[in-house]
This record gives structure tokens, sequence and C-alpha cells, in this order.
């Protein structure tokens, strides 16, 4: 039952790249012409914003899939830390992106530009819609992977970044100053700054073996302690196998003998209560101190 609905899981999350991937190739076709045909930087800052995301789409998928694969003797966990570099190698494309759009708003903040206003109303929300759209898509999956949960985030700001668009539209239309199309193109590098910075410190974290977010340690360790068996608990260490699932080593003292259905148990519970997929534990009978003792 569990295989099937992880298998589901997995179909599900499949589905939500591919048609994310091919609406947004769509959409960013069509920013970038009428963009072009409109002269609005806005519309087209925003096309290379969406492209960077296609881009973030695509490997987050190849990650995933390769994060699926068995364990070798080379590789003994698999690939899953695919997840987590691919995250990084996001961040830098969306980084790139930043570069792009900021060179070019400030190349033409200073030429006068005429703006097919309606145009970029109409286009970017479209985009509204289109990026809505896409978050809907992984909405349900973001609580338990970073690259999900780093693909709701991009187009949940994609969606407002489109909103923001349209409401330079309607003051252009208004009022006929056209730097605020320039305006909501800083607006939008602000807005992927702050989702970049967000996610190269997480995705970094992952990769220097940091406790996962979604995991609280102490809360692991007072639970070991609480156990009647345990007498101690040291050398606890968690960390990310990928950007959806985590490893722990642990030692555990006991004060009375244990079988292998005490280590079977807790791992259960370590799976069921803290998503901690992979333990190791060391059962030490005896208190640290009566051992040193018993050594002596």
């Amino acid at each position: 039952m569990e295989h099937n609905h992880r298998h589901s899981q997995t179909d599900s999350i499949v589905n939500a790249f591919r048609i994310g991937i091919t609406i947004n190739i769509i959409f960013v076709i069509v920013e970038v012409v009428y963009g072009f045909f409109s002269n609005s930087m806005a519309l087209i800052s925003d096309a290379g914003h969406n492209f960077s995301d296609v881009f973030a789409l695509l490997f987050s998928w190849i990650a995933i899939r390769l994060s699926q694969s068995k364990p070798t003797l080379k590789f003994t966990y698999g690939l899953r830390r695919a997840t987590i570099l691919i995250t990084i190698l996001n961040t830098f494309l969306l980084l790139a992106a930043i570069a792009f759009i900021l060179y070019d708003s400030v190349q033409r903040l200073g030429e006068p530009q005429i703006i097919n206003s309606k145009s970029v109303i109409i286009v970017a929300a479209i985009g509204i819609l289109i990026n809505g759209f896409t978050a809907w898509l992984f909405l349900k999956d973001k609580k338990h992977d970073l690259n999900i949960r780093s693909a709701f985030i991009h187009f949940v700001a994609d969606a407002l970044v489109s909103f923001g668009v349209v409401v330079a539209g309607f003051i252009m239309v208004l009022t006929g100053i056209t730097w605020i199309d320039s305006l909501i193109s800083f607006i939008i590098i602000a807005i992927i700054l702050y989702s970049s910075y967000h996610l190269l410190i997480d995705s970094l974290s992952l990769a220097l073996d940091a406790v996962p977010d979604n995991i609280d340690i102490e809360a692991v360790r007072n639970y070991l302690n609480g156990l009647p068996e345990v007498a101690g608990v040291h050398d606890l260490h968690v960390w990310a196998l990928s950007t959806s699932a985590a490893a722990l080593t642990v030692h555990l003292e006991t004060s009375v003998p244990t079988d292998v259905t005490f280590i079977t148990e807790i791992q259960k519970q370590l799976k069921d209560i803290f998503s901690i997929e992979h333990s190791t534990i060391q059962v030490e009978y005896g208190h640290q101190s009566e051992l040193c003792n018993n050594c002596n």
C-alpha cells in the first residue's frame, strides 16, 4: 500500500512538472513577442525570469528522477543529493537572470520609450493565471521537498510580479508615465533577489549537512531521552540525504538490556513523527560513566 502511495505521489509530481514546463515555455514565447512589439522592458524582463523558472523546473525534474536511482557500490546512498546540487544550480540561474534584467533596465531607464500599455496589461494578466496555476500544481507537495517548495515560491512570486505589471500598465494608461515600466523591472529584481537569497541559504545549508528545517533536533533528542530504557543520548547527528529525505545516527545508553525490536520501534517512530527516513542507532548497555569504570 505504501509503495503504491509513493508511486502515485511520483506520478503526480512528474505530471505537475510536465504541465508546468509546457505552459510556461508557451507563455515565455508570448511574453517575448508581445514585449518586443509593445516595447515593454517589464514584459521582457518578466519573460527572462519565467524562462529561468522553466530551466529550474526542468533541472528539478531531472534531479528528482536521479534521486530515485538505486544505490551502487560507488554511490551507496544513490544519487539523492542531486536534488540539493540542482537547487544550488537553480539559484545561480536566477542570479544570472537578475544580471540580465538589471543591465537592460538601466540601459533603457534614461531613454524615452513608447510603450503599448494595453498589450502589457493583457499579457501580464495572462501571466497571473499561468503562474498561479503552475504554483497550484505544486501546492500539495511543497511541504515535503525543497525543490518543489522552491518551484511553488517562484511561481507565487511570479504571479505577484505579473500583478505588479498589470498595475503599472494601468498607471501608464492613466498618466502616460512610461518610467513606471522600468520601476516595475527593478521591483521584479528585488523579488527575485529575495527568493534567491533564501533558496541559496537553504540549499547550501543542506549541502553542508545542516539539520533540515523541517526537523527539530531538540525534539528528536527529547524523544530519545524520554524512552524508559534510555539513560543517555550522545553523538546525535541529523543531515539531509536529499531535499526530501533525512538521515540520523545516534548512540543510546540504556539502563536495561534491549533487543532488535527496541531499535526497530525507534526507527519507526523517527520516520513517522520526524520524517527521518534512514536512521542508524548504536545501543550501549549501561551509563557511559559505568562503561568507563569497567574499562579501568
